[in-house]
């Protein structure tokens, strides 16, 4: 039974992994703790791990459907490996209380930032696909 369940938990994190960037974290440790009964650094450690997959899979796709910035990618995955390495020994220190607050209370001040700020957004996307039609458009003329 609990196979079935990691693997609904599994096919959930990835939907929201593909559509939000997340899924290992926001989906997949709240419910290893819930649903599987696992500790808070039990879930957080086996999240990572199994996020590796997801992540792997959703970035392979994203860049044939050349959505990815390389450079940002890059950046930020080197720094946050060699960051996260030695973060990664943090874990056993904390209480597993102190974790969840923790975890929650990013999720939420994150959340909610990025709730705010998507009412004054524009749609960059559309933006730059009408940046990258322009060129094409002028050679036309």
């Amino acid at each position: 039974m609990n196979t079935l369940i990691a693997i609904l938990i599994g096919a959930v994190g990835g939907v929201v992994a593909a559509l939000c960037g997340v899924g290992g974290g926001v989906v997949m440790v709240p419910a290893f703790v819930f649903l599987l009964k696992l500790g808070q650094k039990t879930a957080v450690a086996t999240s990572l791990a199994a996020i590796v997959f997801t992540a792997i899979a959703t970035s392979m796709k994203n860049h044939g459907n050349g959505l990815i910035r390389w450079d940002v990618a890059l950046s930020a995955g080197i720094a946050g490996a060699i960051v996260g390495w030695f973060a990664a020994d943090w874990l056993k220190e904390f209480r597993d209380v102190t974790l969840t607050r923790i975890f929650a209370s990013v999720i939420i001040v994150f959340g909610v930032a990025m709730w705010v700020q998507s009412f004054e957004k524009i749609d960059l996307s559309n933006e730059q696909k009408a940046q990258s039609q322009a060129p094409h458009q002028e050679n036309l003329k």
